[in-house]
């Protein structure tokens, strides 16, 4: 990090307790703590330029002597990964040569082999580049104009709106506002309906991006779990009675990471609690065109009568591909003009060519999607063959829709696993990374979406991580101290 880069940020030595989870491996503990810590900066769980403890607190927290502390943050500042000033302490950085992404994960660059499972998301088809072209064609016509299109470009628009229309839910262009990605329509939405202190509902565990919305907006992340049955509708509804969030965050179809759905009774169920206590719920339909096994879900929506409470988003990042950045929401068209104000102090529209690609893929969508589930459910076949084959005690079961596998490793030690990952070759995103709290260390999330020659290399690597735990599981489970289901909020200062 350059050393005139101020940082006001900071996190407490409780809360990086809780981001490092079951850290503990056999060998030097200083290089297990260092292995966890340089995950945690990698995967985004502790952001760049965030000052840390001191190895003093550090260490009494942890339970650990100074010295190992001491030693662990000497590494990574070898490494490149702290750095030390005067009057600053000691702050998260990355090496020379890395590229920062304003996401969930860090992404290093150069001559990396390793595979990255970080991240959910499939490359882009090959239809893509004539998708551009014909854009290009199509460009000319929208020249004389300004280029801004604050609520999106009404073709696109109105190709969604008929999306929504033909699955069951009636729908016109004035309901949808585009965005720049999926995420920038979740931040609009959490910014618009909850500021500090306020309680946004969302599952357990979620999308780690909805999270990150929560929390930028000073809102309170309140859990609901969303186990392998799905979501618990029943404490869904007493939640939202007892806590009256201003928002709820939900994933309706193929849940990242758990690939469970909402049943339609439980559907009506949600939009029924929603018109009770006037109470927003967002429905995130983002994986809703990959269904690979059985019919897709119904429309969250339902027949969209419900627009001012009940509000959807989808995007074509994980449809098509995510350097498109395109997204929207579809939800009433006063809820509509109150984003596109809100959206003002970010931006004054999508970029117009990644509208008109995205116009052109829309129209081939049958024959695109056809190919990618049929791609996607080869490759989470394959991943669930190998993953039996070389790590039989981990349990996984093959889900209906999505991109990734949500694998129970039997033991707490999602977070060790995957700071050990990266010296064998596999970048991945540890449990607690989906959840509100410290749990789900039993959990890890394993996307199906690389192609199958690093598949085979994924799962080379997480079985030479898992023989390096070998012996240390159970000390790791043994030594799991308890912590609290909410989370520590005032640990950021």
């Amino acid at each position: 990090m350059p050393m005139d880069v101020p940082t006001d940020r900071r996190v407490g030595s409780q809360r990086l307790h809780q981001v490092l989870g079951a850290w503990h491996r056999s060998g030097a503990t200083y290089a297990a703590l260092a292995d966890g810590l340089r995950a945690a900066v990698q995967s985004g769980a502790v952001p760049l330029h965030t000052r840390l403890p001191s190895e003093r607190e550090l260490a009494a927290t942890l339970g650990v002597s100074r010295t190992t502390t001491t030693a662990a943050y000497d590494v990574l500042r070898d490494e490149g990964f702290l750095v030390s000033r005067r009057g600053s302490g000691t702050v998260t950085t990355l090496p020379p040569g890395a590229v920062e992404r304003i996401t969930t994960h860090t992404v290093l660059t150069g001559h990396d082999t390793s595979v990255d499972l970080s991240a959910a998301a499939p490359s882009a088809p090959p239809e893509l580049h004539g998708a551009y072209l014909a854009a290009l064609d199509r460009l000319p016509a929208h020249l004389g104009g300004n280029g801004y299109a604050p609520v999106g470009l009404l073709e696109l628009r109105q190709a969604i709106a008929d999306r929504y229309t033909a699955r069951g839910t009636p729908t016109s262009a004035e309901q949808i506002l585009i965005t720049h990605g999926a995420q920038q329509a979740i931040h609009l939405l959490v910014e618009s309906y909850a500021g500090p202190g306020d309680r946004v509902v969302v599952e357990q565990p979620t999308y780690p991006h909805a999270l990150d919305a929560v929390r930028a907006a000073g809102a309170r992340p309140v859990p609901v779990p969303a186990g392998p049955a799905g979501l618990d509708v029943d404490l869904f509804e007493s939640t939202v009675r007892q806590v009256g969030p201003r928002l709820s965050y939900l994933i309706p179809d193929h849940r990242n990471p758990t690939g469970t759905s909402l049943s339609d009774e439980q559907r009506a169920r949600v939009r029924a609690v929603a018109r009770a206590h006037r109470s927003v719920v967002v429905g995130d339909e983002v994986l809703t065109d990959l269904t690979l096994e059985g019919a897709e879900p119904s429309p969250f929506a339902g027949d969209g009568r419900d627009s001012a409470v009940v509000v959807t988003l989808g995007s074509a990042s994980k449809s098509f591909w995510g350097g498109l950045r395109i997204g929207w929401v579809r939800a009433h068209p006063d809820v509509v003009a109150r984003l596109a104000v809100r959206r003002r102090h970010m931006d004054v529209g999508t970029a117009l060519l990644e509208q008109l690609v995205t116009v052109q893929l829309l129209a081939r969508s049958d024959e695109l999607l056809a190919r990618r589930r049929q791609e996607l459910r080869a490759r989470r076949d394959l991943l669930v063959g190998l993953l039996a084959d070389r790590l039989p005690t981990w349990r996984t079961t093959p889900p209906p829709g999505g991109l990734a596998l949500w694998v129970d490793l039997g033991a707490p030690v999602s977070s060790a696993v995957a700071a050990l990952a990266s010296q064998h070759g596999v970048r991945l995103a540890p449990g607690p990374a989906f959840g509100v709290d410290a749990g789900l260390e039993r959990y890890l999330r394993l996307p199906f979406t690389e192609t199958p020659s690093a598949l085979h290399r994924a799962v080379d690597g997480l079985a030479a991580t898992w023989a390096a735990l070998a012996g240390t599981v159970g000390e790791v489970e043994a030594a799991q101290e308890p912590v609290g289901t909410q989370p520590d909020m005032a640990a950021y200062v």
